[in-house]
């Protein structure tokens, strides 16, 4: 029923934990598709074994380029797109797709400690966030053992965070979006396009566009945040000083603003 977008270099630890949580918390039949940007680390060998599609890529791509490649792979209705630095929720599809049922969206997002229902929230999630994950990552680095440590100083009993973030905010609905865990019916595509591979901020461009079409045909709503569905995302997880690898497709890369213009601010006032 769901295809799993997701695109990996590197990163083992981070990439067991994912999968780890998918297998435990996922409630409806699904497709894991993994596009691997040439993973050095046994992470290709690792989802060899635990994805139901692996695309081997022979460089690192960008990351719309990674999602359209997913897109023409994937064989379900709803289309995930999640980070592999992630961790889901119990029963976050299930949720998820009765959240997009009631609400009547093709888009959706994720609540997550980069968007929250006010930025009050948001703030002090990130700030807390922050005096876990930095430490922990300085002593213990990326293993699969130090992010799950840095998880439970974050939320003590994941289960029971999710439950009661559930209970107190249910479907609640504001506009925006987490760009780390999108979930997308597969006729948005009609209204909206693919990914677009010139635009590295491409969840801004999808937002973006959703929010164009909605008033100039009307006939989708502008992506929405689902804040009583919570997922954890590990944010940025490169250390310090480490090379930035160059992308195989960079020389296409243009910026949101070259894309989108003066719009670009309009549009950014309903996401912050």
């Amino acid at each position: 029923m769901i295809s799993i977008i997701t695109s990996v270099y590197n990163q083992l630890g981070m990439n067991q934990l994912f999968v780890e949580y998918l297998k435990r918390y996922t409630q409806y039949p699904y497709e894991l598709i993994i596009i691997d940007n040439n993973s050095t680390d046994g992470s290709r060998e690792f989802y060899q074994e635990h994805a139901h599609v692996l695309i081997k890529n022979s460089a690192n791509y960008s990351y719309p380029y990674c999602q359209n490649q997913g897109i023409r792979a994937a064989k379900y209705n709803y289309l995930a797109f999640l980070n592999n630095d992630v961790l889901v929720s119990p029963s976050w599809d299930e949720r998820m797709l009765n959240f997009m049922d009631k609400h009547a969206l093709d888009i959706a997002s994720y609540a997550t400690n980069d968007h929250l229902e006010n930025r009050q929230a948001q703030k002090a999630v990130n700030r807390r966030w922050k005096r876990i994950k930095y430490p922990v990552q300085a002593l213990f680095g990326h293993s699969k053992w130090s992010l799950q440590l840095m998880a439970r100083l974050m939320y003590g009993n994941w289960e029971s965070y999710c439950r009661k973030r559930y209970e107190k905010f249910g479907d609640g609905i504001k506009e925006g979006f987490s760009g780390s865990s999108i979930m997308m019916k597969r006729e948005a595509l009609e209204k909206v396009g693919l990914w677009d591979e010139r635009i590295q901020g491409a969840d801004f461009d999808l937002y973006f566009r959703s929010k164009e079409r909605s008033i100039q045909k009307q006939d989708i709503k502008p992506m929405m945040l689902a804040t009583g569905i919570y997922i954890h995302h590990y944010q940025r997880l490169t250390l310090r000083g480490q090379k930035k690898i160059q992308m195989a497709d960079a020389a296409n890369i243009i910026s949101l603003r070259e894309k989108w213009d003066a719009k670009a601010k309009e549009y950014e006032q309903y996401v912050q």
